[in-house]
């Protein structure tokens, strides 16, 4: 099974569900994003914001706080191994935009068809409010 994910994929949709149907969108409504799974056994995922906005700084580690505060709010990246399981992949968590996610296990229940990779989160904290989070991936055309 570990070879259907091998590749990239490329972020179609993202949408936060709460128990009482609730939909928000977490990134906006054109997120954008790359999740890649090597034939090694690894993964890393970004997401971010569509139309973020640039520093007014061209310093690498520039930017106001309330920039960075923004750039931080509107990103998501993370990366380390991956197991896939008959129900879902556990991303092993190596490094983390989110310093808390360093060293879990990241479980996302899957479903695969033709060209997509729907992903699908257990209930989460997001906002406030616990919600289960549905990606869905279309693989990336080789270049």
């Amino acid at each position: 099974m570990q070879s259907a994910f091998i590749g990239t994929w490329r972020l179609v949709a993202m949408e936060s569900r709460a128990a009482d149907g609730r939909i928000s969108r977490p990134f906006g409504e054109n997120p954008t994003g790359l999740l890649i799974y090597s034939g090694d056994g690894y993964m890393a995922v970004s997401i971010m914001s569509g139309g973020r906005e640039h520093f007014t700084s061209e310093d690498m580690r520039g930017g106001t706080p309330e920039e960075r505060a923004a750039a931080v709010g509107s990103y998501l990246t993370y990366s380390g191994r991956y197991d896939v399981l008959p129900d879902r992949v556990v991303h092993h968590v190596e490094v983390s935009l989110l310093p808390n996610w360093c060293g879990t296990r990241q479980e996302r229940y899957f479903e695969l068809y033709d060209d997509r990779l729907l992903l699908r989160t257990p209930p989460m904290m997001l906002d406030g409010i616990e919600r289960t989070t549905v990606l869905t991936w279309r693989r990336a055309e080789p270049v």
